[in-house]
């Protein structure tokens, strides 16, 4: 029991101040996925062994994934090697396929739709598709169903909080509030609330914690969202907008800043406010992040937790 309690101690262990650089975009999560899968299939495992049939490898789950780099140039040879390999892998007893056709070859998707595809999710330069075989419940994962965003709540040793207004219409317009914006692909959270203030304000920080996150639905194209507010410590203090996104920034007076109409008629506003004002009081405690392997998927990646 001891040495559990010690392990767990070393994975939770409170780390001061986490600091980022902008950083590159990264793969999709979902190609991240279909790469895993791809990758359970070797040269000796092929689905395809037949002259006529689509180049795919088996995945883990029984199902079929086509090369998007061998698709056939006509559209004449695509649907008779489509129709072909549908009637193959449904003898063999497959049951979900995936076909990603990249822009250059946007003729195919009518053909494949015809064939009873689905439409899965679109990217810039490509289109997924599935098909399902199995004779029961489709179990193939869906599209995402959420957006992910983050909020900063940094605050200066003169009890000044970093605040922008936001150039935008109607309901936010003329408040001033914290900067926020959504995470990039393949973005850390704690990564993402740097980046954002940094975009928006010119101010370098450090994360130090996740105090909350607000959980919203039907948000933007039928989405659901998420958005975390993250505790910051600012490394500089001179102020340089976007001029593009931002109409103004700030050092704000806390007590000024409160006096909003906005945030003291606004319960979900005050709420994070007052967690966030807990926090820098050290009346509150949120999720540092801490990084660590893996065996399920074989990487590192951050839990989010407090003390234990």
């Amino acid at each position: 029991m001891q040495g559990l309690m010690a392990t767990m101690q070393s994975f939770t262990r409170r780390l001061p101040c986490l600091e980022t650089t902008i950083i590159k975009r990264k793969p999709s999560v979902f190609d991240s996925y279909l790469r895993k899968r791809i990758n359970v299939a070797t040269q000796n495992t092929p689905v395809t062994t037949t002259l006529g049939l689509l180049d795919a490898f088996e995945d883990e789950y029984d199902g079929a994934i086509i090369n998007p780099e061998c698709l056939p140039d006509t559209s004449y040879e695509f649907a008779a090697m489509l129709h072909y390999s549908l009637s193959y892998w449904r003898l063999k007893g497959k049951k979900g396929i995936w076909l990603k056709i990249l822009e250059d070859q946007a003729d195919l998707v009518p053909i494949a739709l015809k064939a009873g595809f689905s439409y899965h999710h679109a990217e810039p330069g490509y289109v997924m598709l599935t098909y399902w075989i199995a004779n029961e419940p489709c179990m193939l994962p869906s599209t995402a169903t959420h957006q992910v965003g983050v909020g900063g709540f940094v605050i200066n040793e003169n009890r000044e909080v970093l605040v922008v207004k936001e150039k935008c219409p109607l309901r936010c317009s003329c408040i001033w509030k914290l900067p926020t914006g959504l995470l990039d692909k393949s973005e850390d959270i704690f990564c993402g609330a740097i980046r954002e203030v940094k975009e928006e304000t010119g101010i370098d920080t450090c994360f130090l914690e996740v105090v909350a996150f607000r959980h919203a639905h039907q948000v933007i194209f039928e989405k659901s969202d998420l958005l975390f507010i993250c505790m910051l410590k600012p490394l500089s203090f001179d102020i340089s907008i976007d001029a593009l996104e931002i109409q103004a920034a700030t050092w704000m007076p806390l007590d000024e800043f409160l006096d909003q109409p906005f945030h003291r008629e606004d319960r979900m506003s005050k709420n994070i406010l007052d967690i966030c004002i807990a926090r820098h009081e050290n009346l509150y405690r949120g999720f540092t992040a801490n990084r660590m392997m893996s065996k399920l998927d074989e990487r590192l990646s951050y839990l989010y937790c407090g003390d234990i």
